[in-house]
């Protein structure tokens, strides 16, 4: 009996010894400072660790969308893609479609009356016939699809065709 007992704390001390061995219980560096140099994680002084985000959030104004105190737009200065028609934005807006439909070879491929314009297709060109408010009326122009004034042949025509249309 007391062989087999010794055997047993023979047994225990050796699977402690081993255990102590193989779980590394030593002095000196511990955690991510025992590893290797080349598999240390990157080290990043605390100020740095976090972007700046204080002008995420900001979003630009269109130029477009810039409104004076007035509420309306000032008036462009006067050009080939565009006109000033008194009246309201609605009621131009409605009047420049009806124009658009008697005029030949136009095609209106759609219309957007929260934005007020038309994009249409006439001679070979496709741009959009915009309609919106300004100081000293309503201002009807050519946009091609950069949003820059229509200057091509087609764009230059049909704005004539329309001033003519809406100032009679």
């Amino acid at each position: 009996m007391r062989q087999t007992s010794t055997v047993r704390v023979l047994s225990l001390a050796l699977l402690a010894v081993a255990t102590v061995a193989a779980t590394g219980c030593h002095r000196g560096a511990r955690g991510d400072y025992a590893l290797a140099p080349e598999v240390r994680p990157l080290e990043v002084p605390p100020d740095l660790n976090v972007p700046n985000t204080s002008g995420a959030t900001a979003i630009p104004a269109l130029a477009s969308a810039v409104k004076p105190a007035g509420g309306a737009q000032a008036a462009p200065a006067a050009s080939q893609s565009g006109f000033t028609v008194a009246g309201s934005r609605e009621d131009v807006f409605a009047k420049v479609g009806d124009a658009l439909a008697t005029i030949e070879g136009v095609n209106i491929a759609s219309r957007a009356q929260l934005l007020g314009s038309y994009d249409v297709g006439y001679e070979g060109s496709n741009f959009l016939v915009r309609v919106v408010a300004v100081d000293s009326g309503v201002y009807v122009s050519a946009v091609d699809p950069r949003g820059l004034p229509a200057v091509d042949a087609a764009a230059v025509k049909l704005i004539s065709s329309l001033k003519a249309k809406l100032a009679g």
